[in-house]
Order: C-alpha cells, then sequence, then structure tokens
C-alpha cells in the first residue's frame, strides 16, 4: 500500500528533475553513447517502416493475420531470412512443433432475454485460446462479482470452488477479471456444471476493454469460454453480484485445435566471441485478429533495421551477436521456450544476456524499461539484469528522456532466458494499460487511453501505426518507434563491444538512485493480460 502512495511522488520528482538526468549518466557510459552515435543515426525510422510495411503486405495477402502456422507467418521469416542472408549474416531456422488453435468460424456471444442483442466479435467479445467448442443457450448465473470494483487484479471471483456454492449446473457462468488465471476461472466453473463461461474485464481504468485471453493450453472440460469488455459484463450481471441473472443468453465458439509445425529465425553474425554470444530476440508472429504491426512487427522491424546497418557499417563484433525472431509466441512464448530448452548446458553457459523487444511503438505510448534490478517491482532478473536495466536508463539519461520500470514478470520471450538464469533486459512501450494523467504530462497522449488502443485486434496495422490518415490515436506510434529503436540500437552495439562480465556486475548507485525517482506503474503485461492475472 505504502508503494501505491509514492506513485505520484517518484513522477513528479522525474518531471521536476529530467533537466538534470544527463547528470547521472556515469563518465564510461557517455563514452559509449558517443559511440554509438553514428550507428543510431543510420538506423532510421524509414527504413523499419519498409520492414513493417513488407509485415503488412504479408498478412493482406495471407487472411489479415501472421500468426504462427499460418502462410502469412511463413511469409514474414522467409523475409527475414532472405533479409539476412542478403545481409552476410549466417542464418539458420529452428524448427518446433505446437498446438495451434484459433477461430474457425466467428463466435457468438447474444443476449436472448429481451431487449435481445448480438454482441459483436473482436469489438464486444472475443473466444479464448484453447475454448472448447460449443453452442449453449441458457440462464446466466454471476459468480461473486465485486463491484463497485476494488484496486486494480483485487477480485476473486471464480478463483475458489467455494465461489460456485448453489450454483445451478447448467447455467452460463458470469466472472470477474481479478487474481487468478482465466484458466483457473473456467475450469472451477466446469467443475460446478456451467455449460459456458463468459469472463469480463474487471473494471478499473485500463482494464475495460475486451479482453483477448487463452486458457493456457489445451483443456479436458467441454465448456466453451469467451472473454469480454467491462461494459457487456456489467450488463449480463443486471444489477447481481452473485446468483441467477434473469438473463438468458448464448454462447458459440467454433475453433480450430491442431499440431502445427513452425520455426525461429536466427541471424548470427559471423565474428565475435562464440563463448560470449549476446542474443537480440523479437516475436515475429501476430494473433488470429490482425497483421501485429505494433504487437510485435515493431521489434521484429527494428531488428532487421539495426542488423542491416551493423552489417552495412562493416562492424566486427567483439562479442557474437545473435539476432532472433521468434515464433508462436503469442500461444504463449512457445518458440523462445523450444530454443531454450533444445540448448546444452555449455551452449546455455555462453550466451552472456538476452535482449528483448516486444511492442516499441505503441500510439500512446510510455518509455518502459523491464526492470532488472527489481528495485520498483518484482522479481528481479537474474545476476547481471540490473546492469542491463542500466544501460537502458542511462541512455534515456543522457538523450534527457524519461523512462518507467515495468515488471520483469518473465510474460515475454525473455521469459524462459531468464528462467534458465541468464541476464536479460529490454524495451516496452505499453499494449493494453491506461496512460495516467502523470504519465501524459511526461510523454504527452491521452491520459485514461490505452497505450496501445489497437492491442490484439485488426487495426493494429500498417496506417494505425503511423502519424497519417488512419493513424490510431494519438498518433505517438513513429515518435515511439523513433526513441525506442535507438535505444535499442546503442544497447546491441554496447553490448557486442562490452567486455563486461554481465553477470558478475551489480546496478550502480547513480543509477539506483535514478529508479528511486522513476515511476512505479501498476498495469497488466503484455501476456499477463491473456492468462487473466
Amino acid at each position: 500500500m505504502a508503494r501505491r502512495q509514492s506513485r505520484g511522488l517518484r513522477l513528479g520528482v522525474l518531471a521536476l528533475g529530467i533537466g538534470l538526468l544527463v547528470a547521472l549518466v556515469p563518465a564510461a557510459m557517455a563514452d559509449d553513447i558517443a559511440e554509438s552515435k553514428g550507428f543510431r543515426k543510420a538506423v532510421t525510422t524509414a527504413g523499419i517502416r519498409e520492414h513493417q510495411a513488407a509485415f503488412q503486405a504479408h498478412a493482406d495477402a495471407n487472411g489479415g493475420n501472421r500468426v504462427a502456422g499460418s502462410a502469412g507467418y511463413e511469409a514474414s521469416a522467409n523475409y527475414v531470412v532472405g533479409r539476412m542472408t542478403t545481409a552476410g549474416y549466417n542464418v539458420s531456422s529452428n524448427y518446433f512443433t505446437f498446438v495451434f488453435n484459433a477461430d474457425s468460424t466467428p463466435p457468438v456471444l447474444q443476449r436472448v432475454t429481451a431487449p435481445a442483442k448480438t454482441y459483436v466479435d473482436s469489438v464486444d467479445f472475443a473466444s479464448m485460446t484453447f475454448s472448447p467448442n460449443g453452442d449453449h443457450t441458457a440462464s446466466v448465473t454471476a459468480v461473486d462479482l465485486v463491484l463497485p470494483v476494488g484496486p486494480a487484479n483485487s477480485s476473486t471471483s471464480g478463483c475458489q470452488t467455494a465461489d460456485f456454492a448453489g450454483f445451478p449446473a447448467g447455467s452460463i457462468a458470469l466472472i470477474q477479471r481479478g487474481t487468478c488465471t482465466f484458466g483457473a476461472k473456467a475450469q472451477n466453473a466446469a467443475a460446478a456444471g456451467a455449460v459456458a463461461v463468459i469472463i469480463f474485464n474487471e473494471g478499473q481504468a485500463g482494464r475495460t476493454a475486451i479482453i483477448n485471453g487463452t486458457l493456457g493450453g489445451p483443456v479436458a472440460h467441454t465448456a466453451p469460454v469467451v472473454g469480454t469488455t467491462f461494459a457487456v459484463g456489467d450488463e449480463l450481471r443486471n444489477g447481481v453480484l452473485n446468483g441467477p441473472t434473469g438473463i438468458t443468453a448464448r454462447v458459440r465458439v467454433d475453433r480450430v485445435n491442431e499440431t502445427r509445425t513452425t520455426r525461429n529465425i536466427i541471424a548470427e553474425t559471423p565474428g565475435g566471441d562464440p563463448d560470449r554470444v549476446v542474443v537480440a530476440g523479437a516475436h515475429l508472429d501476430s494473433v488470429t485478429r490482425g497483421p501485429g504491426i505494433n504487437d510485435n512487427g515493431s521489434g521484429s522491424a527494428a531488428l532487421l533495421e539495426i542488423a542491416e546497418v551493423y552489417a552495412a557499417q562493416g562492424r566486427v563484433p567483439r562479442n557474437k551477436i545473435r539476432f532472433m525472431w521468434f515464433g508462436a509466441e503469442e500461444f504463449g512464448l512457445l518458440g523462445s521456450r523450444a530454443y531454450v530448452a533444445g540448448l546444452s548446458p555449455d551452449e546455455l553457459a555462453r550466451i552472456e544476456l538476452m535482449l528483448n523487444f516486444d511492442m516499441i511503438g505503441s500510439p500512446n505510448y510510455v518509455r518502459f524499461v523491464y526492470d532488472g534490478d527489481g528495485s520498483a517491482t518484482s522479481p528481479a532478473g537474474p545476476p547481471g539484469s540490473a546492469f542491463v536495466e542500466d544501460v537502458f536508463i542511462d541512455y534515456f539519461n543522457s538523450q534527457n528522456l524519461a523512462s518507467e520500470p515495468t515488471q520483469f514478470s518473465g510474460r515475454s520471450d525473455y521469459g524462459p532466458f531468464i528462467a534458465a538464469g541468464i541476464p536479460a533486459g529490454g524495451l516496452f512501450t505499453g499494449a493494453e494499460g491506461a496512460k495516467t494523467a502523470a504519465q501524459a504530462a511526461i510523454y504527452g497522449g491521452l491520459a485514461g487511453v490505452q497505450y496501445d488502443p489497437c492491442y490484439h485486434l485488426a487495426c493494429d496495422t500498417f496506417a494505425g501505426t503511423g502519424d497519417g490518415p488512419g493513424a490510431t490515436a494519438p498518433g505517438l506510434a513513429l515518435k515511439a518507434l523513433d526513441e525506442m529503436s535507438d535505444a535499442t540500437a546503442h544497447a546491441v552495439l554496447f553490448f557486442s563491444r562490452t567486455k563486461v562480465d554481465v553477470a558478475q556486475t551489480a546496478a550502480s548507485a547513480a543509477t539506483r538512485s535514478a529508479n528511486a525517482a522513476r515511476a512505479e506503474v501498476d498495469f497488466p503485461d503484455h501476456d499477463a493480460a491473456r492468462v487473466g492475472e
């Protein structure tokens, strides 16, 4: 509670003291920042946008998405392979199988009770990944709802079997998002006799939009599950917090569930110490509902541009750089998990660190840096992650740019690496969380609006991530992309050159002092939102 009360103060200190940030940059780091200037200048937004336009074309030609295991994804993978081969990298594909799960036909959610209403797929609701199939019309029963809402992520609706005491078997369970996963809520509901499950967003700022969620993997029960906006759930509860609502609804889900093969793309520098490998990664796949030009066409395209510029400048790294584009991240980090699981202990020991870039061009962005030292959030990353965080913070400080920590939760592709004890870090510009008024005062943009209003939706397009016609309001995506790709380029160059044993480092006292003045922000992590926390 005390930490929550201090957030405004931290933002205020940052806003007042941003002109002094450059003074916190250590002299040695200042030399590295000067060294990277020419490299950063050569990495252009136009170059990154060229790759994003290609990703959009791949989606347009293949059903509107680049989901793993699809022709759209393969088109993007082939594009990356071609560009990296031409640039002179040692390129390989790391294949793996996974369970592909996606809508076969559009899902249905209807209020049958007058006034009847048909809700709109991908606007009002969405079927959950790994939801069982089924078509059920039944009465709706509210399960331990908390309204008015409490703090974010506080509702225990559906998290305990006791929540379903007296639940009428054969009805549709209406459950609120909260402290446990969507999979746990659905399992408890099905065990109580629910024929279908509706999980609606919790209701606080940043937790009102549609839930594009996952049950986390194939399930044994047969109840179809959909996620909705807070408004839809509030409407269907009909004023009831627990028990029958007097509303009859229809839920229909028809998803394909099959084993498919996809791949990660690996492009290594020919030179560099093979015992000190710097992994720079981004996931290449999109969700099924759109082309994914921010999530994660932004990180993927930025790494492509950086890799091409690095090669074009004839640079030879001290430490080998392994650029990676992961597949099936949207199904649960499956590409990075498969890759790390396939490495021997000796191969793992050769990886010096992992840099992750997942969504770096959000239209209503904040400059988030993964909190490697755990000083503002928890848990901390493996030893050395604090130093990785320092490099990003020091860079932003040198440019008089504010930044904020984001939880190092392991729910993007750095997750399997930190689970293996490898130092990691990276950048993020926000997903479904809402920008605060204090953040809007520092970064611009719109308070109370999602960092990316098109997160996991069809509108995550090339036009939407631009600043012209069709741009997603408030139109700051290119500004974010420019600033974050410069920071990405600096970090890749720095770690390719450093002699530092990253795992043996500790965060500098100066940077820890700066961290104390940075904002701690509570918002749904990119994949935490998918599984339900």
